[in-house]
């Protein structure tokens, strides 16, 4: 049978469904799923101008949207800036002196800016970059560890429509340079030192690396952590407390036009140069305002805890642009999840009375590695709404989280990418829940599986696609618009994302892993998540990761790599319960012919498995681009 007309094997079944806790519906946002869907597909353009009219505009616009496939503008013709959304709106009202955000140091230092405060920063940030000669487009390239002047810098480029680009402070020089070089940035705001684990990480002279082979930088602006730091070296280098200090507190915000580049954020590829993705104004505003409203039923009472950096697409929509749209108040902590113990961050939820808690599958199996002794020490009561993101998680995982924060806070297992800017798919707080699957699309949201001829596939796995455009989709790859077109092409009039998906009877949607992680054993398309589930089920495991190997017979075999749970030591008997668990819990084509016992696995520093460097490995192959690589 040709490859292009094969069904994704599923070979996972989840029985267990959760109903929303009623006291949750009855206060939610949206109390009824079906019929708010129905109505937002119905007539999606009405849905969108609907939302978009929630939030302060400059000028209206003449159209909701203006698609020319595949290239999209939202709000044709209006003119609006973020940050008046995430600022300056509150400071005309009470929410003034609310707290924006709560920061927390690694060795527990904190600072908390309020809504006024966070804007006198912002503002002064602004002026500043003014003073440098920076004006509307240029580009400036953010290299900070987490700490507030991260989002204070971010917001004040975008004030003035300055485009940032933020870069993990984990990226070495070389995945540095590479960004500065792509998007031509003119300065660079960096610190001295980042933490990790009791360890001061020295970030300048990595800079100093980096920007030696990037002409386009012509000033490095350095917060100061240390007070031993190395002198600076002026007048190009810029000491932050220094170039803010005799700045005003005051800055008019630039009006822009609402398809206005906000940022870039470069995503590693495969292979070749990481990817730039374009995000604007208008559209993304309008994107993260209502999912981060919506799916976490986030309420002028809440403290929103979100364990990302902003470094990541997760940190941009989700603790900085979405939360403050919002009015929210948000707790934001520098250091692991597990450092100085694994009672971090449970510590965290019940010292401010956390109400949301959005984490990624990948920190909640590093949590259930220690236990649920941890969790059980801390009251958990203020939680209301969790949040998973970043790649499936496992139901073994799901219902551990579930269960050790108290049995009764739902689940928002969602699903989007850096380039789709906002959540696409995901349950909300009035939907039924089952375990380890994303749920179902989010309002105006047409999210589906197709076979790679673009036929629908009714229930079975296959490709998950968005059929229409959606306000925070990216615009284009910076420099590389051909890049963008191949999300378009490859399944003709639609959005491939790129990963596989199983749709089930009541249409709840499950992601399998990366379409270029399934593995094809004697003509059957298995989907890598499942098996690695499966693995995971299994006492004796915390993590698992599978790819496929070439064999002579069946096309490929399944190898898996398999960190063990603290204490269990490996044996023969120990490799053949895994293989058993996995032959009852999918059956015999699922059974990995061979398992290697691994210390851990290759991670993004965002916490994504890296499955293709493990194959890479198997098969003495180039790994590609592995600047995302966090060891």
């Amino acid at each position: 049978m040709p490859e292009e007309h094969e069904i994704l094997e599923t070979l996972l079944h989840v029985k267990q469904v959760y109903p929303p806790p009623p006291q949750l519906v009855e206060q939610a946002y949206i109390k009824n799923y079906e019929e708010a869907y129905r109505e937002s597909i119905a007539d999606p353009e009405r849905f969108w101008d609907g939302i978009a009219r929630e939030l302060e505009w400059f000028s209206p616009w003449t159209k909701v949207l203006e698609w020319n496939y595949p290239w999209a503008k939202w709000f044709v013709g209006a003119t609006c800036n973020i940050v008046h959304n995430c600022l300056d709106r509150h400071l005309n009202s009470w929410r003034k002196n609310k707290v924006a955000v709560i920061w927390v140091g690694e060795d527990g230092q904190e600072r908390i800016l309020t809504y006024g405060e966070l804007a006198r920063q912002v503002n002064k940030c602004a002026n500043a970059l003014k003073t440098l000669g920076l004006q509307q487009g240029d580009r400036v390239t953010i290299y900070l560890p987490k700490i507030p002047e991260q989002i204070v810098a971010m917001l004040a480029c975008a004030r003035l429509g300055i485009v940032h680009s933020v870069v993990y402070s984990g990226f070495s020089a070389p995945a540095l340079e590479a960004r500065i070089r792509d998007a031509e940035a003119r300065v660079i705001i960096t610190a001295d030192v980042g933490y990790d684990r009791g360890k001061t990480i020295a970030l300048k002279p990595v800079v100093d690396e980096a920007i030696a082979k990037c002409p386009t930088i012509e000033r490095v602006v350095v917060v100061r952590r240390e007070a031993s730091a190395t002198p600076l070296k002026t007048p190009r280098e810029i000491d932050w407390n220094e170039w803010l200090h005799d700045q005003s507190t005051k800055c008019d915000l630039v009006p822009l036009d609402a398809e206005t580049p906000l940022y870039i954020l470069y995503t590693s590829g495969t292979t070749g140069k990481p990817k730039g993705v374009v995000h604007v104004h208008g559209g993304y505003m309008v994107g993260t305002y209502i999912t981060t409203k919506y799916v976490f039923d986030l309420k002028d009472e809440d403290v929103y805890f979100c364990v990302a950096d902003p470094g990541w697409v997760t940190g941009h929509s989700y603790i900085v642009y979405g939360p403050l749209l919002n009015g929210a108040t948000i707790l934001t902590a520098e250091g692991k999840p597990d450092y100085p113990n694994p009672g971090r961050w449970w510590s965290l939820i019940e010292r401010y009375g956390v109400s949301i808690f959005y984490t990624t599958p990948t920190a909640i199996r590093l949590l259930m590695k220690y236990g649920e002794e941890w969790p059980a020490r801390y009251d958990l009561s203020s939680l209301k709404i969790l949040g998973s993101v970043g790649e499936p998680i496992n139901p073994e995982a799901w219902q551990w989280f579930y269960r050790v924060t108290g049995s009764s806070k739902p689940i928002m297992d969602t699903w989007w990418q850096t380039e789709t800017g906002m959540i696409l798919v995901t349950p909300l707080p009035c939907t039924p829940l089952k375990p380890g699957s994303a749920g179902r699309p989010f309002l105006g949201i047409e999210a589906d599986v197709m076979d790679r001829d673009g036929h629908i596939v009714e229930h079975g796995g296959g490709f998950a696609v968005i059929k229409t455009p959606w306000p925070a989709m990216m615009r284009t790859i910076y420099k590389d618009p051909d890049r963008y077109l191949q999300y378009w092409n490859t399944i003709p009039g639609v959005y491939t994302t790129g990963d596989v998906c199983h749709k089930d009877e009541d249409g709840y949607l499950w992601f399998m892993g990366r379409a270029d992680d399934v593995v094809k054993v004697a003509g059957n398309r298995i989907g890598t998540a499942e098996v690695e589930s499966a693995l995971v089920e299994h006492e004796a495991v915390v993590e698992a990761a599978v790819i496929g190997k070439p064999h002579k017979t069946a096309g490929e075999m399944i190898k898996a790599f398999v960190v063990l749970k603290q204490g269990v030591a490996e044996s023969p008997d120990l490799i053949q319960s895994l293989k058993d668990h996995v032959l009852n819990t999918l059956g015999k084509i699922a059974v990995p012919q061979e398992i290697e016992i691994v210390s851990s696995l290759p991670k993004t520093r965002s916490g994504k498995i890296m499955r293709r460097l493990l194959k890479a490995r198997e098969l003495g192959q180039d790994p590609g681009d592995i600047s995302t690589l966090e060891e």
